[in-house]
């Protein structure tokens, strides 16, 4: 029993230790992000045919603050993921931990192509629908803020989809998730997936399809590879029983 409660703590003052290097990266980026902010700032906006108004000094504040987090998440990813893969290698077979260190910069590859999808994709669909919706009616001007909340609705709920197919071959891989699952919820998924794409698309069918098809796509990669990784667990699990075993 002490062993045991040992052990717990020990998983515990580990996990910690994994949590506080990764914030020191995230804090480490955020700082970059605020000394290139104007340039991410210009990157972003250099399309818009208008010039984006503040309606005061903490809007100013604000989308400093967005747009260096936004900045350090991204380049925060892998180095979680690594810290992430470190905290189970333990638990993990040598052809496991192997296996599972590519995930850490196919996080990385996959949320910011993701964010690519949202912003080159979806974004301009979105804002060109709506600016043509109201251009008869209103004059446009767009504050900072309600632009740069508009293109983070727009883009991170895809950087976080497409990292699916990792997270179910990570989990798959120590025994948390398996394809059965995935292919017994399908239905369900399709279904929140085809609501978020109608949700946030123009409400056309072109604009729909569009988005939906790559989420759903998403899905059945990330069944796919959990399949593939699943029955190699279980040939490994049948010709060396005790493996996973010795390491839980």
């Amino acid at each position: 029993m002490n062993d045991q409660e040992m052990s717990v703590v020990d998983h515990l003052s580990e996990l910690r230790k994994r949590i506080i290097i990764t914030m020191i990266f995230f804090f480490i980026f955020l700082t970059v992000g605020f000394m290139y902010t104007k340039e991410i700032y210009t990157f972003i906006v250099k399309d818009l045919p208008m010039k984006l108004t503040v309606l005061g000094p903490s809007d100013i504040l604000w989308i400093y603050f967005i747009i260096a987090s936004v900045f350090s998440i991204v380049c925060t990813i892998p180095f979680a993921a690594l810290q992430l893969w470190l905290f189970v290698k333990p638990a993990l077979s040598p052809n496991e931990r192997r296996a599972t260190l590519l995930y850490v910069p196919a996080l990385f590859l996959l949320f910011a192509g993701g964010l690519c999808f949202g912003y080159f994709v979806i974004l301009p669909f979105v804002l060109q629908f709506l600016v043509n919706l109201g251009k008869e009616m209103f004059q446009s001007m767009f504050t900072t803020e309600k632009y740069f909340e508009f293109v983070l609705n727009m883009t991170l709920p895809f950087a976080v989809l497409f990292e699916l197919p990792v997270i179910a071959m990570f989990l798959t891989s120590i025994g948390l998730l398996n394809p059965i699952a995935l292919q017994k919820v399908r239905k369900y998924a399709y279904f929140v997936l085809i609501v978020i794409a109608v949700s946030i698309t123009p409400p056309d069918f072109v604009s729909d399809f569009s988005v939906a098809i790559p989420l759903l796509f998403i899905y059945e990669i990330s069944i796919s590879v959990s399949k593939f990784v699943y029955k190699r667990r279980l040939k490994r699990e049948m010709e060396h029983p005790g493996e996973s075993a010795s390491y839980e």
